[in-house]
């Protein structure tokens, strides 16, 4: 009997206590919140030995990684410690699905944070993936504010390939000169372009050569050859070992190949949707892109090896970014024992038109587009002058940002302050020449909006043509907040509205978020118009956009929540702001 006692006791307490846990809020693995809390603000770094001033985050340049599995929340509580300028910080590549306040576009979806402000952005990760996020106030991004984000799949859950360590590396391009000089140069009459980068960055380190500075105004010590920040990024592989390297790349202006000396690359994930595999030997990168490359340490072990990044797509005026591809046990630094390359030629468009073309959905992982849109957008890339000011324009349209964001003023119905004139939906594609110079000396500026219908298929046509300099069409990276689109396809010349559309692959085509228009081409794709909010489409170069090249779409506007008090405080919602 006594026996009977304790044992029911024992089954009792034992009920109480599943009953206890069963009532403890447990955070389950697709429930999880991951929190960060960082600082902005200015230090001196030298990241190409050269010493200026750079934005960090707590300290660091590029910034933390943001770690996080598919369903997580990602709180990030931000504090602007710039002093005298605002920030804002965009999430690329995150749908902001339910919260279009967090996708960090200044002008489009907030107010900028203000100097000594804190502000809170909250958002889910819903894929797995390699993105990153950036300053998208003004041309801050150049100034080092970026960083990576790792979305891994959820606990039990595999990938259609195998590897044995993860690594995010980013791809940059760096200035001397701050993004204030640059910005007074493009908006002056006479136009001072910004010119080529002086070093290319791989994971935030370069190397200038400090003999080609030549003014003597600097201080002693302004450019370090020995500085160990410095010092080459060192990737440390173990030999036989299999590498997942998630790439991304967020230059200010110039597009980009990578290798690694003797190695190939199986190319397995763009924007953050897996790819039918292939394989590379130089990788083409454009700002605003992000790929997954697996690459086996299988070369002899007993030396080091380099990773390069080279300007592709505009005339070299830039040395060789490199990093050291470095066998576990040799020493880190031990330099290779080859001259590193200098990548391919830099005007030969055909391989980059070949890896974009050769880009498709994974066999197992294809998300077939509608077949048909219920809309068409055509936007020709030019560039123009607008009262003698040299501007970037989309079918001779020159962008600019109002002071109240569109988010707020559509949920508030403040329609006066911005124009309500529909942008071009086209261009006279059958009578414009484009290879030759732009013609349009007195184009026009507008910060009109597309209005997208809610939930529809869009298609979206993008044609490069001849700047405002003879035989000269540049490649533009575009790129689409707050969705996925369907690449459809490329082509050289000018696109045929009645042809090329035939062409379309709609069979296995890959998804993305950003996308490039090849020189005197065209690129292609749909979306559905499926996202509640305001997003931007603009082309990720930094002076391209600062210069008018882009557009804003909104869609379902009315389906937005209540907007947080946070977002506002600028133009005419200063009055909406409480603390």
């Amino acid at each position: 009997m006594v026996q009977f006692l304790q044992c029911r006791r024992i089954l009792i307490r034992l009920l109480a206590l599943c009953l206890f846990i069963s009532m403890v809020s447990v955070p389950s693995a697709e429930a999880r919140i991951r929190r960060y809390k960082w600082e902005v603000k200015y230090e001196y770094k030298s990241p190409d030995c050269f010493k200026k001033l750079v934005i960090t985050i707590n300290g660091r340049t590029p910034g933390p990684t943001i770690l996080a599995q598919q369903g997580d929340t990602v709180i990030v509580e931000l504090k602007n410690s710039l002093l005298t300028e605002n920030v804002a910080i965009h999430w690329h590549g995150i749908r902001q699905i339910g919260t279009p306040w967090s996708d960090g576009t200044e002008g489009v979806t907030q107010c900028p944070i203000l100097p000594g402000d804190t502000f809170k952005y909250q958002f889910v990760v819903d894929r797995p993936g390699t993105y990153m996020y950036h300053a998208h106030y003004g041309m801050q991004r150049e100034a080092g504010l970026y960083g990576s984000i790792r979305v891994s799949l959820p606990d039990g859950e595999s990938e259609p390939f195998s590897y044995d360590y993860d690594r995010s590396i980013i791809l940059n391009d760096w200035y001397h000169k701050s993004t204030y000089e640059q910005a007074t140069g493009l908006s002056s009459i006479p136009f001072v372009w910004v010119g080529e980068p002086q070093s290319l960055l791989i994971q935030g380190k370069g190397k200038f050569n400090c003999s080609r500075l030549t003014s003597p105004s600097l201080e002693p010590g302004a450019c370090n050859a020995t500085n160990p920040e410095c010092s080459p990024y060192v990737l440390t592989v173990i030999p036989g070992k299999t590498y997942r390297l998630r790439i991304g790349s967020l230059t200010a202006l110039s597009a980009l190949n990578f290798e690694i000396e003797g190695h190939n690359m199986t190319v397995v994930e763009a924007d953050g949707h897996y790819v039918e595999p292939f394989v590379v030997k130089n990788l083409f990168i454009y700002s605003g892109e992000t790929y997954s490359v697996l690459v086996k340490a299988d070369q002899d072990p007993s030396r080091n090896y380099w990773a390069t990044t080279n300007v592709v797509s505009r005339p070299p005026n830039t040395t060789t970014g490199l990093a050291i591809f470095n066998y576990y046990p040799n020493h880190r630094l031990r330099s290779p024992p080859t001259v590193p390359t200098t990548g391919p030629i830099w005007n030969d468009t055909a391989p980059r038109f070949a890896q974009s073309v050769a880009i498709k959905a994974h066999r197992d992982f294809i998300h077939t587009p509608p077949p048909t849109s219920d809309r068409t957008i055509v936007l020709l890339n030019t560039q123009n002058e607008i009262n003698g000011f040299r501007r970037w324009s989309v079918n001779n349209v020159s962008f600019n940002l109002p002071h109240t964001p569109y988010l707020i003023a559509l949920k508030e119905r403040l329609n006066h302050v911005f124009d309500q004139t529909p942008p071009p939906n086209g261009y006279d594609f059958m009578n414009y020449d484009i290879y030759s110079k732009a013609p349009n000396a007195n184009a026009t500026a507008s910060n009109s909006i597309y209005r997208l219908d809610f939930n529809t298929t869009v298609d979206v046509i993008l044609q490069n043509a001849n700047t405002m300099t003879a035989s000269n069409s540049e490649t533009h990276p575009w790129h689409l907040h707050g969705h996925d689109f369907w690449v459809l396809g490329y082509g050289m010349g000018k696109f045929d509205m009645y042809n090329d559309p035939k062409k379309y692959n709609l069979v296995n085509p890959i998804m993305k978020n950003t996308v490039p228009v090849h020189p005197y081409g065209w690129t292609a794709f749909r979306f559905r118009s499926d996202n509640p909010g305001t997003w931007a489409f603009h082309c990720h170069i930094e002076s391209h956009f600062y210069m008018g090249m882009g557009v804003v779409f909104e869609e379902g506007i009315e389906k937005v929540g209540k907007l947080p008090n946070s977002i506002m405080g600028c133009g005419e919602t200063k009055g909406f702001r409480r603390p």
